[in-house]
């Protein structure tokens, strides 16, 4: 049966390999090659960060395109195998996808036109090995056993609309963090800030991203960000409403992501005036992005949790069943319209399982009030960084 089910989609990987011989000339296409001329920024941004010339980046950029685009064919005409003998193929894709993320920070590309085509390249070949056609490696029992909605539970945490928020707020911290790349890997000059003021010429926004703590990484760390987010876009829209138990491993890779880095971010921004001494508007927007994903991704980890205790006191092997999910016993199958529904119905699923109290709203806008105290009253020293 996953035999057949491969046979009827094997177009992903035949655009896979299109996406290949489309990097294997992108280099010579949008000119990493051709004549450069610096801008004062980039020649800044080279210069404050120590790093190789423009020739040798450029080059890498290059060889890093066309050897990603080789493989990338190679692994998507071994994935289209009518037979499926190489599954890992697509897994291997998706590894290349990875990496064309991480390429141009990596080499801290000169190029706008690089890093914009590896970072949508490198998602649309994660998309098309692992995301539109079948996952390698998951067992024929979970994809064809019950419940969507665990035992115990009235819905589903892996619903398309449930999923919604987090997608929407990623695709926002995505786009903030881009913008912030850009800065920090020189394609643009200024980068805006409406509120704070900054060191020197810098306004906030720039002193922060270009501050000692920015610099601690050795990549640029809005770039990071900017990977994480669309890591996570890409996550959201894996798998079906049965997840949590069909793709634990998955569950708790996205969890990972948002959680940690979640708290990451909110601390970031907590040290900005007491270290650097001013704020970063865009790094707010986006921690609030990633904090507001936290609420919205925890059902569906606790469900994945519910369904792996259950596996283990039953006895099923423990990775095995990480890895490939299984079937779980009682549940019931969601019957909600989701994507199909109003849009009054849509919202209230997409809020199943987060709650507003007025106490946390009132418990935000005083931490919102104590963290500008020294905008508000002019306070310092101590007693603005306690």
């Amino acid at each position: 049966m996953m035999v057949a089910e491969h046979q009827k989609m094997l177009w992903p990987h035949y655009l896979s390999l299109m996406l290949g011989v489309w990097l294997v000339t992108s280099p010579f296409a949008l000119g990493y090659l051709g004549a450069f001329a610096p801008t004062d920024h980039l020649q800044w941004v080279t210069v404050e960060r120590g790093l190789p010339s423009f020739e040798w980046r450029n080059l890498m950029m290059t060889w890093s395109d066309v050897a990603s685009g080789v493989l990338v064919v190679i692994f998507s005409f071994l994935a289209l195998d009518a037979s499926r003998r190489h599954p890992w193929a697509q897994w291997a894709n998706a590894v290349v996808g990875g990496w064309l993320l991480f390429a141009p920070l990596v080499f801290w590309t000169p190029l706008p036109g690089a890093y914009a085509n590896d970072t949508f390249v490198g998602a649309l070949i994660i998309a098309m090995s692992v995301l539109i056609p079948m996952m390698p490696g998951m067992s024929m029992a979970g994809m064809m056993g019950k419940p969507d909605i665990p035992p115990g539970w009235s819905y589903t945490p892996a619903s398309w609309v449930q999923r919604a928020p987090i997608g929407v707020l990623a695709f926002i911290g995505f786009l903030i963090a881009r913008y912030m790349t850009a800065y920090q890997l020189g394609f643009i000059d200024t980068a805006w800030e409406p509120f704070f003021a900054g060191s020197g010429a810098f306004n906030g926004t720039e002193t922060i991203i270009t501050s000692d703590v920015s610099k601690a990484w050795p990549v640029a760390d809005s770039g990071l960000g900017a990977v994480v987010y669309m890591l996570e876009i890409v996550m959201t829209f894996m798998g079906g409403k049965d997840r949590w138990r069909t793709m634990p491993w998955m569950v708790l890779a996205l969890a990972l992501l948002i959680l940690p880095l979640g708290i990451v971010s909110i601390y970031f921004v907590i040290i900005q005036p007491i270290i650097i001494g001013t704020w970063c508007t865009l790094c707010i927007l986006a921690a609030l992005a990633m904090a507001l994903m936290i609420p919205y991704s925890l059902d569906e980890f606790v469900a994945m949790g519910q369904f792996l205790l259950d596996a283990k006191r039953k006895g099923k092997p423990f990775w095995r069943t990480f890895w490939e999910g299984d079937a779980m016993d009682g549940g019931s199958q969601d019957m909600s319209r989701g994507l199909l529904g109003s849009r009054r119905e849509a919202l209230v699923e997409a809020a199943r399982g987060v709650t507003y109290p007025v106490t946390m709203w009132l418990s935000i806008a005083l931490g919102v009030w104590l963290t500008f105290t020294r905008v508000t009253f002019g306070s310092s020293g101590a007693m603005a960084n306690s």
